[in-house]
């Protein structure tokens, strides 16, 4: 399935896009697309349901992050070999983590705001992972069974604030717009390998990113494990996974976005998102 909230902004409704593209309205049989919702039991329940029966949402409707209510906003650093090698890392370890405040979270084709006084934003697509039931302390065998699903998510960084500011990651990481998320939320079962997908993110129609997961350090099975060790993952909750090279920063020379810029990114069977880059208010 492809889980989808639209409508506006913090009014958002629960939807499912049918074989067709159109969005179908599922506030009929759910409050939102979020908790509970997205355990294996729920899940299977709206499968049953006849999607062709459903109310259609409004043509162009504005859709909003694929997931609500999300408790923790979780990513992963330097988790591609080869972005490593773009920014002179060495590839970790172990996974590096930081996180993002939920208040970054927006919709897909949102406006992408310019902080005040950034001089360096920057562009990252990613692998999302939701996960659709608790998980604490599980092993690598067992992780892919706490996933909802997966999607798009643009981690927007501002790199000065992020490295040259002082202390960790997180106030570069999390202005308003800094994470769109969507189009949809596609379920474990239409994701036959995390693995083994293309990404890829534009600016201004030309290609910056063209990566796999792959490449990544660390796999989803091994995320979803390792952070059970340290912290409960709770339904709702979205881990981005990390970015393959090409952002603006291991440019030569560096570049970041602007004002009027479109940035349109997407990954193989998830969907894409499109922004168009404002300054902030």
């Amino acid at each position: 399935m492809k889980l989808v909230r639209f409508g506006q902004a913090g009014q958002e409704k629960p939807g499912v896009v049918d074989a067709q593209g159109v969005v179908r309205d599922l506030s009929g049989h759910v409050t939102d697309i979020a908790g509970a919702v997205l355990d294996d039991t729920s899940l299977q329940t709206l499968r049953g349901l006849d999607v062709n029966s459903l109310p259609q949402a409004p043509a162009g409707v504005r859709l909003g992050p694929c997931v609500g209510q999300v408790g923790k906003f979780i990513c992963i650093g330097l988790n591609y070999s080869d972005h490593a090698a773009e920014t002179g890392a060495q590839p970790p370890s172990e996974p590096i983590i930081f996180m993002k405040a939920t208040s970054a979270i927006c919709g897909p084709d949102d406006v992408l705001r310019i902080p005040r006084g950034s001089e360096k934003t920057d562009w990252e697509v990613e692998l999302g992972v939701v996960i659709g039931k608790t998980a604490k302390y599980v092993s690598r065998e067992e992780a892919l069974d706490y996933v909802a699903g997966y999607c798009v998510v643009h981690d927007v960084s501002e790199r000065a604030f992020q490295i040259e500011r002082q202390g960790q990651w997180t106030k570069g990481k999390s202005c308003d717009t800094f994470g769109p998320i969507g189009p949809w939320l596609v379920t474990r079962d239409e994701v036959a390998d995390p693995g083994q997908l293309a990404m890829w993110l534009k600016v201004n129609g030309d290609t910056r990113q063209n990566g796999s997961t792959r490449t990544m350090i660390f796999d989803v099975a091994h995320l979803v494990s390792y952070l059970s060790q340290f912290m409960s993952l709770q339904p709702g909750d979205v881990i981005s996974t990390g970015t393959p090279p090409g952002v603006g920063m291991g440019m030569k020379p560096p570049q970041y976005l602007k004002a009027g810029d479109v940035v349109e990114l997407g990954i193989d069977g998830l969907g894409t998102q499109r922004q168009s880059v404002r300054a902030d208010d």
